[in-house]
């Protein structure tokens, strides 16, 4: 079987500037970075401002397993689609980090004949955006602690810093650590650690903000730490946030690269949907909707995290609003959340593909009466589904108000996913959508949450220890009770234990720790154990990505 990485290094790109002309852009508008690969100038979104918006798809999917679903598959292949049938059709992704690329996911650019290009470029640096935020997060984690060091004119309470630094990429060793040892030379000793750089405030402020002003004016909301009496410090009040945008200047700038044929794909932004919010760029998506017909964009991991955000916050913070969802689902995946073991999911089971189906139809039940959204199942096809085990799926959801469709782009590309498309257009042409928010944002932190816990995830309650239940009735005394609630929990279970597959009810969800994101505007409550700072697998996916004699990059997905 030919590996994703072949396939796109023998996919025959056309240079950016061809892919753009096709939309409209201009090559003055453009600024390389190479021949396959640009970002748009700010300038040239100005020029936007009047047009049309296009349709909004909002691919999501079942809670991912180790099976794998396809999402970013699916996205690229049913935006090939709707550009085969004669729509105009741009697609919306996330950046990859380098943490997963060399961790246990691999490659994150597609796969099969559904691909975005350069891959390798893509999954490895890109145009340096990652690096901008990390830059950018650390200057301000540097300036704090030189503040305190230079007498601490702001009287920043040590104890209470709570601005982490940053890397792209898995290291356990780094969630703690002790910074300042060494004598008075180098600073105040203190207790500190480490996010993985997508988890950073920074990246959730890149993706939500409008433009250049209004990312600077968030990056000076920032609230990096507090005094003795509890009066929060600002990053303005550093005077770093002028800094910080002008090591983002670039970075602001939507990314635009190629699918295998030849459509244009916008690649921007890269906030994970378990820890942060999950989605693209703002930017990103309102120019694509000015420039297309139909735009595709990705929400992070299953529809109760990355849905969940993308309407929540996204929406909320930004007036985008989806005209459809497709919920990405595999035969194999609904059989292992139905109780089969990886090794077993290749063989026919229609009692565990029967018991799995619950799973899906909690996320269906979320997308059409929670979100208010039409939407549509997408069976990826894997080459050992049966038919029985199609049929099967396909009439368990015949009455659930979704219509399902089997889609081959893996194998295909664009012409494997035709049919997805075309059920897609009917939908948005036929069913209006009935948008609405899960929460309303005048409820208490506490209710927004129990809300999402309940109505989502199928919790009994939600739990807390006082000092949490302190902390979110502090957040309200300050001001932030109006903002919109980031959960940050496990992606493989409804509820915060992986290991509770299919359609777990009745169980509780404990907030073990809330996070303040002022320049983001929403409270990030830290639910299970999930870590903003991920490990690396025994065997990594670095150890099979390797580069030839010849320059060329192999073994990546």
């Amino acid at each position: 079987m030919t590996s994703d990485i072949a396939i796109a290094q023998s996919a025959k790109m056309l240079r950016i500037s061809q892919v753009a002309q096709r939309y409209d852009i201009e090559e003055e508008y453009l600024e390389p970075y190479g021949h396959y690969k640009a970002k748009i100038s700010l300038d040239f979104l100005d020029t936007l401002k009047d047009k049309p918006d296009g349709k909004l798809v909002m691919v999501t999917a079942i809670n991912p397993t180790p099976a794998g679903e396809g999402k970013t598959t699916t996205t690229i292949g049913l935006g090939d689609a709707l550009n085969r049938i004669g729509k105009k059709a741009i697609i919306c992704l996330r950046e990859p980090s380098m943490g997963p690329v060399f961790g246990m996911k691999g490659g994150a650019a597609g796969g099969g004949f559904s691909q975005v290009i350069p891959m390798e470029d893509i999954n490895l640096h890109f145009t340096g955006d990652i690096s901008a935020v990390a830059l950018a997060n650390n200057l301000l984690a540097a300036l704090i602690d030189n503040h305190i060091h230079h007498g601490n004119e702001l009287g920043i309470d040590a104890r209470r810093v709570v601005w982490k630094r940053v890397v792209d990429m898995n290291d356990r060793s780094l969630r703690s650590v002790t910074v300042g040892l060494g004598g008075p030379a180098n600073g105040y000793p203190r207790a500190d650690g480490f996010n993985i750089a997508v988890a950073s405030e920074v990246m959730a402020i890149l993706c939500l903000a409008n433009s250049l002003q209004d990312l600077k004016e968030r990056l000076g909301k920032i609230v990096i730490g507090y005094t003795r009496d509890l009066k929060p410090v600002l990053a303005s009040d550093l005077k770093a946030h002028g800094a910080m945008a002008a090591i983002l200047k670039d970075a602001i700038k939507p990314n635009m690269v190629q699918t295998l044929e030849n459509n244009l794909a916008l690649i921007h932004g890269g906030p994970f949907a378990n820890i942060a919010t999950g989605s693209n760029s703002v930017i990103a998506t309102k120019a694509a909707l000015k420039l297309a017909d139909y735009v595709v964009t990705e929400s992070g991991f299953g529809a109760d995290l990355g849905a969940e955000k993308f309407v929540d916050i996204v929406c909320r913070k930004s007036g985008l609003r989806p005209d459809c969802a497709v919920i990405v689902v595999t035969i194999r995946a609904l059989k292992y959340h139905g109780g089969v073991n990886l090794p077993d999911l290749g063989k026919e089971n229609l009692e565990a593909l029967e018991k799995g189906i619950a799973h899906l139809e909690r996320h269906v039940n979320n997308i059409r009466n929670h979100y208010g959204l039409p939407c549509v199942i997408c069976i990826n096809h894997f080459t050992l589904d049966t038919e029985a085990e199609i049929q099967l799926l396909k009439d368990k959801m015949a009455s659930r108000g979704a219509p399902i469709v089997v889609s081959k782009h893996w194998s295909e590309g664009g012409k494997g996913a035709e049919e997805l498309a075309k059920t897609v257009v009917n939908v948005i042409d036929t069913t209006p959508s009935n948008f609405k928010f899960v929460y309303d944002e005048k409820e208490s932190l506490w209710d927004k949450m129990s809300t999402l816990a309940t109505k989502l995830y199928g919790a009994r309650d939600v739990v807390a220890d006082s000092k949490v239940k302190a902390q979110i009735k502090k957040l309200e005394e300050d001001g932030y009770g109006n903002y919109p609630i980031c959960v940050a929990k496990t992606q493989y279970s409804f509820a915060t234990d992986p290991a509770l597959r299919g359609a777990p009810s009745g169980h509780s969800v404990n907030i073990r720790e809330v996070q303040l994101a002022a320049g983001a505007e929403f409270i990030v409550m830290m639910c299970g154990d999930v870590m903003l700072m991920p490990g690396l697998p025994k065997v990594p996916s670095s150890t099979m990505i390797d580069i030839d004699a010849e320059g060329r990059i192999v073994g990546l997905f």
